[in-house]
């Protein structure tokens, strides 16, 4: 059974900066996808940063600019680089692997809280 820990969440000012990270505690094979999820209460999860395979990083429009995904293939991990920090980003933050075969690997969620 696969486990997926993340961490980095807390409460920050406007204007400031988080680095999140998330691990899988083995060797994901076949990997599609992976990126960084966000949700509110009463507000469907939405995708803020992600690398498809072979592919190259893309954002939602609300970070473009301000957030940084980052990947190490060698130890199953992913970070997210977040600067200029928004009350609107306030959120539970989720890491997610997604690989062949409909193995889809998320992980408990971080609060991101952003005071202004």
């Amino acid at each position: 059974q696969v486990h997926v820990v993340e961490s980095g969440g807390g409460l920050v000012q406007a204007g400031g900066s988080l680095r999140l990270s998330c691990a899988a505690s083995e060797t994901i094979f076949g990997i599609k996808h992976v990126g960084w999820y966000r949700q509110v209460p009463g507000k469907p999860r939405e995708l803020v940063a992600a690398i498809p395979s072979g592919g190259t990083p893309n954002y939602a429009d609300s970070v473009k600019g301000r957030f940084t995904i980052s990947r190490d293939n060698a130890k199953n991990a992913l970070s997210l680089q977040m600067n200029s920090l928004k009350p609107d980003d306030t959120a539970v933050y989720y890491c997610r692997f997604e690989a062949d075969y409909g193995y889809d690997y998320w992980g408990q969620g971080t609060l991101v809280a952003v005071s202004s």
